[in-house]
């Protein structure tokens, strides 16, 4: 077994050493397996050094020129090897117990794809409500965020992986397809709980409440315009780090 660690990123000068230490730290849960695991960074039309970076600390590193999260998920997968793609964001870190769950998971048989819950790295408030709300949606709908995601390779290649339309909620499109397919082959949607992803809540300083608001507003009204959009999604794709 191999498993595929593919790590989007943006401008993630500032984080992406640490996140791919705790990454490369955490994947000892697959190698105390037998299974053998690779990293691999998109460099995602950076214009600071993350590319640099990534390559020291040991990933593998391709180049997307589009800016588009989706986009970059596709790029990576497509020079993995492993039999399972995991696709992590670059200011996440997996905890070993975490991919321990993922690995007890695949190796049930019965699962095609999942995620898990996620938990902000600082106590805001606001942000903890709305990760908790998410938190419990996630294991209702079987969507996981786009954060943390696991996928059998077959699978994320038959269904022609991340919308290339989409900027934002492309996790959303992608798991719709996958709970469709699951359903056809019998198999099943897994988010496991037991041990949340840590994840940045950089988007809760950097961004004011009316920003968010504005963009909440805009998605609930205009949708199909808005997730089309990579200006309207701004909080993605302004390179504010």
């Amino acid at each position: 077994m191999k498993i595929s660690i593919v790590v989007p990123a943006f401008n993630e000068e500032k984080l992406i050493s640490s996140s791919l230490q705790g990454i490369k730290a955490a994947a000892s849960a697959f190698h105390q397996l037998g299974w053998d695991s690779e990293l691999i960074v998109c460099d995602n039309n950076s214009t600071d050094d993350t590319a640099e970076l990534a390559r020291a600390a040991g990933a593998g590193v391709v180049f997307e020129p589009i800016n588009q999260i989706g986009r970059a998920r596709n790029r990576g997968a497509s020079v993995a090897a492993g039999d399972w793609l995991i696709f992590v964001d670059a200011d996440s870190i997996p905890s070993a117990e975490l991919f321990a769950a993922v690995a007890r998971a695949i190796q049930s048989g019965k699962c095609l794809a999942g995620g898990s819950t996620v938990k902000l790295e600082r106590g805001y408030v606001i942000g903890n409500l709305i990760t908790s709300g998410w938190n419990i949606l996630s294991r209702i709908t079987k969507w996981a965020p786009g954060s943390f995601m696991f996928c059998e390779r077959t699978a994320f290649e038959k269904i022609g992986g991340f919308s290339k339309e989409l900027f934002v909620t492309e996790e959303l499109d992608l798991f719709q397809r996958l709970k469709k397919l699951a359903k056809e082959l019998g198999r099943q949607i897994v988010i496991v709980h037991q041990h949340p992803l840590l994840t940045s809540a950089r988007k809760m300083h950097l961004y004011s409440p009316w920003d968010h608001l504005c963009l909440l507003g805009k998605t609930l009204v205009r949708t199909a315009k808005t997730v089309r959009s990579r200006e309207e999604c701004f909080m993605w794709y302004d390179g504010r780090r």
